[in-house]
């Protein structure tokens, strides 16, 4: 596959990610950095995770020999947005706070290893190079109006619906 700029900018992302958790995990339970990192985080993964779906995830489903992964995968974006509500409306000084950030840390890391090692892999080898292209260009397109979109609104987690 030539073109593979779809999962060059989703792994680009994921090292983000990964680099923001470690500094988060960094901070202690009283640092004014905590908040600012976390919604930096939050609003980067959740826009992440929009513009996926936009993109990789609503070709995939198309696709009968993709589409469990991409479900498996929805369904793990989901579970990530209520960490992240509940993330939200805790008391960020508290030790709940920081055991419920490492659970949630743990879980995004495996979800996006996991991408990264088998589904990546295997809608490369699903797509055609036109899709992957197209994929590149809605993902690139819609991240931008989602982080915006992040920024106004607040997270939607599981005590919130």
């Amino acid at each position: 596959m030539a073109d593979a700029r779809i999962f060059e900018d989703l792994k680009a992302d994921h090292d983000r990610h990964r680099k923001l958790l470690a500094e988060l995990a960094g901070t202690s339970e009283g640092s004014p950095n905590r908040r600012r990192l976390f919604e930096a985080f939050r609003v980067e993964v959740t826009a992440h995770a929009a513009a996926e779906e936009m993109s990789l995830y609503a070709t995939m489903l198309a696709k009968p020999d993709l589409r469990d992964d991409a479900q498996h995968s929805v369904s793990e974006h989901k579970e990530i947005e209520d960490f992240l509500g509940e993330l939200y409306e805790m008391d960020m000084a508290s030790s709940a706070w920081t055991e419920k950030f490492a659970a949630m840390r743990h879980r995004y890391e495996h979800h996006i290893d996991e991408e990264e090692e088998e589904m990546f892999p295997a809608a490369a080898e699903g797509l055609d190079e036109a899709e992957v292209k197209r994929l590149a260009a809605v993902f690139e397109a819609r991240k931008p109006q989602e982080k915006q979109r992040a920024r106004e609104e607040p997270p939607e987690g599981e005590k919130r619906e």
